[in-house]
């Protein structure tokens, strides 16, 4: 069968902005995204420039973004592809400079991974105490690391992530997937976790993300980083680290549900800027909307029905859960 394949093209030394190129090429049944892509810049444009290495789904090189959607191209099968959607468009991953066609710049999510420390940071133990926790970080049927040591580094989450596209400065899922492994390491020390959530509180950190779940929908290897960055933010809570808007605002929600049964959205923003004055300007045209609108809630109204026992509910889970 002769199919046509819509690749991105650019090279930053003779074009201004990237540009679609149709290429046709006689393919067979089994065949993957990887595969064809290889065959088009052997025998019909040697100039196409791709990164690949393992073809197994190991080493996460070949990852772009495929009919829209980021995949690695060593796992991607073309004719699922060509089932799904009637075409195939291949392009380079999102949210990463592109150094030429498919080949992007891996740079900054590098310098990401580097900035939350990925190495463990063990506390001083008695060597036979030691050796007990290194035989529990080491028993596979433990699910205590959640997966999310099998990141490969493959950039997709990060390529998926819309708070990324629009902040380039967000530490992005991988990079907090991997403080997520430490933290669920039994050998780091109690100082060294403190610290890494401490850091993770600050702009661009665990709180910025939207929980879109397009770094989940995406991951080719099941990590699951929404999951892990919402594990840090539960671990920040419960650590006492509550100064942030986002944990400001996930406190004030809790609250408002216990105390009322329900969302009052006239008193959430409150709970999220406090009583400060310049806060309370802040969020005042928000305030007139929401009245107009009628989202305010009537301060006289009736108690919602059942809430006593929400109210319990609550209380048991609090008396269940382990503290930190």
């Amino acid at each position: 069968m002769r199919l046509t394949f819509t690749i991105q093209r650019f090279n930053p030394e003779v074009n201004s902005t990237p540009y679609p190129q149709e290429i046709r090429l006689d393919v067979g049944r089994g065949m993957t995204i990887l595969d064809a892509l290889i065959r088009i810049k052997q025998e019909c444009d040697g100039s196409l420039a791709l990164r690949y290495s393992c073809r197994s789904a190991i080493c996460g090189s070949c990852a772009m973004t495929i009919n829209g959607s980021e995949k690695l191209a060593c796992r991607t099968s073309l004719r699922k592809e060509l089932e799904r959607h009637g075409h195939i468009t291949v392009a380079p991953l999102r949210n990463l400079p592109v150094i030429k066609d498919l080949v992007v710049d891996m740079a900054s999510f590098w310098e990401k991974i580097r900035d939350v420390h990925p190495w463990l940071v063990p506390s001083a133990r008695p060597s036979h105490e030691g050796v007990a926790v290194q035989r529990k970080a080491q028993d596979h049927a433990n699910p205590q690391f959640h997966n999310v040591d099998a990141c490969i580094m493959c950039g997709a989450c990060v390529a998926a992530c819309t708070v990324h596209e629009v902040s380039k400065g967000f530490a992005g899922p991988a990079a907090l997937a991997k403080a997520d492994r430490f933290l669920s390491d039994p050998r780091e020390s109690r100082s060294a976790t403190r610290a890494r959530l401490s850091t993770l509180q600050e702009e661009h950190g665990i709180w910025d993300c939207t929980r879109c779940n397009f770094c989940v929908e995406v991951c080719p290897k099941d990590v699951k980083p929404m999951e892990a960055i919402i594990r840090l933010r539960r671990a920040s809570l419960e650590r006492g680290f509550t100064q942030t808007g986002g944990a400001r605002h996930i406190l004030g929600f809790t609250d408002l549900v216990e105390q009322q049964g329900r969302l009052n959205e006239a008193i959430m923003p409150l709970k999220v800027v406090g009583f400060a004055l310049r806060g309370l300007l802040h969020i005042l045209p928000l305030g007139i909307k929401m009245l107009r609108k009628g989202k305010i809630p009537n301060p006289f109204g009736h108690a919602v029905h059942g809430l006593s026992y929400l109210q319990d509910f609550i209380r048991r889970v609090r008396r269940a859960t382990p503290p930190a």
